[in-house]
C-alpha cells in the first residue's frame, strides 16, 4: 500500500497551480516592444488633448492673451505627429519581432485617442476660440471626425483588403489633415467643409498605399519636417508663419490628390481588364 504525505500532496497542488498561472500569464499580461510603442501612441494623443485644453481653451475662457495659444497649439499637433511616428513603428516592429495577442486591440484603442479624439477636440476648441467660428456647428464637425475614425477602425478590424493598401484614408493621415485645415485659418465655412470632406475620405473605399519601405521613410521625413515647421511657427521664427502655411497646404494637397491617383489607377486597371477580356474572346473565335 502506497502512503501519500499530505504535506507533499498539497505542495504538488500549489506547484501545479503556479505552473498553470505561468502558462496563462503571457496571453494576458506580457507586453511586446510593439505594444509599448502603441502605448506611447496613446500617451501622445492624451497629452495633445491636455495641451489643447490648458494652453488654448482655458486661456481663452479666462481672457489671458499671453501668447500661450500658439505654443500650445504647436505642441498639441507635434504630439499628434509623435503619435503617428509611434503608430508607424509599432507595425514595423510587430512584423519584424512579435506582437502580443492584444496588440491589434491596443492599436485600435490608441488610434482612437490620438487620431480620433485629439483632432476632433482640436476642431471643437477651434470653434470656441476662433472669431468667425460657430461653436455648435464646429461641435457637429468634431463629432463627424470622431465618428469617422470610430467607423474606420471598426471596419479595419473586420474587413480584409488586398495586401499593401488601406481602404479609406488612414486615420493618422486624416488626423494630420484635419489639424492642418484648422491651422491654415481659412474662412469658417471652408474649414468646416474641408474637415467633413476629410472625415468622408476616412470612411470611403478609396485605396491608400501602406507606408512600407521607401514610402515609410518618406512619411517619417515628412513628419520630421512638419515638426520643424511647427516649431518655427511656435517660436515666431522669421518666415515661420509662411512655413506653417506651406506645410499645411501641402498636407491638404496630398490628401486631395492621392484619391485622384487611386481613382485613375482603378480606371486604368478596369480598362486593361476589359481590353484583355475582349482580346481573349477574339482569340477564341474561329
Amino acid at each position: 500500500m502506497t502512503v501519500i504525505d499530505p504535506d507533499t500532496q498539497a505542495a504538488n497542488w500549489v506547484a501545479e497551480d503556479e505552473d498553470d498561472g505561468a502558462e496563462e500569464m503571457p496571453l494576458s499580461l506580457r507586453l511586446s516592444i510593439a505594444d509599448t510603442l502603441t502605448l506611447g501612441n496613446a500617451t501622445c494623443g492624451f497629452m495633445a488633448v491636455y495641451f489643447t485644453t490648458t494652453g488654448i481653451l482655458i486661456p481663452h475662457l479666462s481672457g489671458d492673451e499671453s501668447g500661450m495659444a500658439r505654443n500650445s497649439a504647436a505642441t498639441a499637433v507635434i504630439l499628434m505627429l509623435c503619435a503617428a511616428v509611434f503608430d508607424l513603428f509599432d507595425g514595423l516592429v510587430a512584423r519584424k519581432l512579435r506582437s502580443s495577442p492584444m496588440g491589434a486591440e491596443l492599436d485600435n484603442l490608441s488610434d482612437l485617442i490620438s487620431f480620433g479624439l485629439a483632432p476632433a477636440y482640436f476642431v471643437l476648441v477651434y470653434g470656441m476660440v476662433a472669431s468667425d467660428a460657430h461653436e455648435r456647428v464646429a461641435a457637429v464637425g468634431a463629432i463627424v471626425v470622431l465618428l469617422a475614425v470610430v467607423l474606420r477602425l471598426a471596419r479595419f478590424s473586420c474587413v480584409t483588403v488586398k495586401d499593401g493598401t488601406f481602404q479609406g484614408m488612414p486615420s493618422p493621415f486624416g488626423a494630420l489633415t484635419v489639424v492642418s485645415i484648422v491651422l491654415l485659418e481659412l474662412p469658417f465655412e471652408a474649414t468646416l467643409l474641408a474637415v467633413v470632406g476629410t472625415a468622408w475620405l476616412m470612411v470611403s473605399r478609396v485605396e491608400y498605399p501602406k507606408p512600407r519601405g521607401v514610402l515609410a521613410v518618406a512619411v517619417l521625413c515628412w513628419i520630421v519636417a512638419a515638426m520643424g515647421m511647427l516649431a518655427a511657427w511656435a517660436f515666431d521664427a522669421p518666415g515661420g508663419q509662411v512655413l506653417l502655411q506651406m506645410g499645411c497646404a501641402l498636407q491638404i494637397v496630398m490628401a486631395a490628390t492621392i484619391p485622384l491617383f487611386a481613382t485613375a489607377r482603378r480606371v486604368n486597371t478596369f480598362r486593361d481588364n476589359r481590353r484583355e477580356s475582349r482580346e481573349a474572346r477574339a482569340a477564341q473565335l474561329p
